[in-house]
């Protein structure tokens, strides 16, 4: 089971719209589990409290406020990773991450299978 990432653009509520609508604007697949074992890894080390709650059949919602945060637990990963995809793959969320924080209009979804 993978855990994709998936950047959305939080569009707010407004003149003719009702409520609040998430429109993805970039996904990062995870279909070797690479982002998992990491996280499975340091899972429980105090490390990355915001990533320990990423779960594989479930959703977790990371807004730009929290991108410092969740930035500083993606090095964490980095010091855990041990092979050209886990970095590859940590890199690209990296760069999910940085976007977010640079909009605040967007945030960050764990989403699980």
């Amino acid at each position: 089971m993978g855990v994709e990432v998936v950047l959305y653009r939080v569009i707010g509520a407004g003149p003719g719209r009702r409520r609040t609508s998430y429109v993805p604007a970039e996904v990062l697949p995870d279909p070797d589990d690479v982002l998992l074992d990491l996280i499975r890894r340091v899972r429980g080390t105090g490390r990355t409290p915001l990533l320990d709650r990423v779960d594989p059949i479930g959703e977790l919602l990371v807004p730009a406020e929290q991108m410092t945060q969740l930035l500083a637990e993606l090095r964490c990963l980095a010091d855990a990773a041990r092979t050209t995809p886990e970095l590859t793959h940590l890199r690209r969320l990296d760069r999910l991450a940085r976007r977010c924080r640079q909009d605040r209009d967007m945030e960050i979804r764990f989403e699980g299978d």
